[in-house]
């Protein structure tokens, strides 16, 4: 039985080895093939990124960080609305709420963008005079509050009940204790995952290019499109990606750090 595990361990690393060599040769093969100066020139023009400039931050990254912060802020509102309905003492209120954070977090976000930016319009007259660019803030708070509202939840249900009975036995209401006492409690617990939620929006906002924009209106996903017809030429799309990484990238850094502060 050692003999034989000897052996087996010995072809393990012997398949091992293999599979570094076959794979460091067509790395290898794919560096050496490769027309390195027309990857640059088609992905790292300087001339073309740097014509993106100023434009790409003053127009289409502040629409996109207006587009998250409007979602995010209006997802907040529901995400805590469904959060205590699913607390409730009130069964209609729990099923509610439950079934719009199944629906919700089910459906593609792209699917509900286009349900209620195109397809209410449509059906309920009222909706053609919301502007797209509001209809698409909607339909990111919409589906933002889904996944929100079990975050906090969960906050909530992190508190000690204690804390409640403690509100209660200083006359405070059920309502107030949750305002004054639990809720703040529960945001400092769950600040972690809203600000990756926030991180995952940022990168959501995307998707609203395909109910259509303007100019003014254009975020940094739709900005880096067009610049690809208009130069046929994807720097504008990898310049775009750099910002999406200069906004995204710091703020998960911020919040790894805030889930590792909290585990200490």
């Amino acid at each position: 039985m050692f003999a034989g595990g000897i052996a087996k361990a010995r072809r393990e690393r012997a398949t091992r080895i293999t599979t570094y060599v076959v794979v460091s040769a067509a790395a290898l093969a794919l560096l050496i093939s490769t027309d390195w100066p027309r990857v640059f020139d088609k992905l790292l023009n300087p001339e073309i990124a740097a014509a993106q400039f100023p434009e790409i931050l003053t127009i289409a990254a502040r629409n996109t960080l207006i587009f998250t912060a409007l979602g995010f802020a209006g997802g907040f509102v529901i995400a805590l609305t469904m959060a205590l309905a699913r607390i409730s003492s009130v069964k209609a209120y729990r099923v509610f709420a439950g079934w719009y954070i199944e629906i919700f977090r089910g459906l593609p976000l792209l699917l509900t963008i286009i349900l209620i930016g195109q397809g209410l319009p449509l059906a309920i007259p009222v909706f053609r005079g919301i502007p797209i660019f509001w209809r698409g803030v909607i339909a990111l708070a919409v589906v933002t509050g889904a996944y929100m509202a079990e975050t906090i939840r969960a906050g909530i249900e992190a508190v000690p009940p204690g804390q409640m009975e403690a509100g209660r036995s200083l006359g405070m209401t059920r309502a107030q204790t949750m305002g004054f006492i639990i809720l703040p409690q529960a945001i400092r617990v769950i600040i972690p995952p809203l600000t990756n939620e926030f991180v995952l929006l940022i990168k959501d906002t995307s998707l609203i290019s395909v109910l259509g924009v303007t100019v003014a209106t254009k975020e940094l996903t739709r900005w880096g499109r067009d610049g690809v017809i208009e130069f046929a030429n994807a720097t504008p799309l990898v310049v775009a990606g750099i910002i999406y990484l200069a906004l995204t990238i710091p703020l998960t850094f911020v919040a790894r750090r805030m889930e590792g502060g909290k585990g200490r």
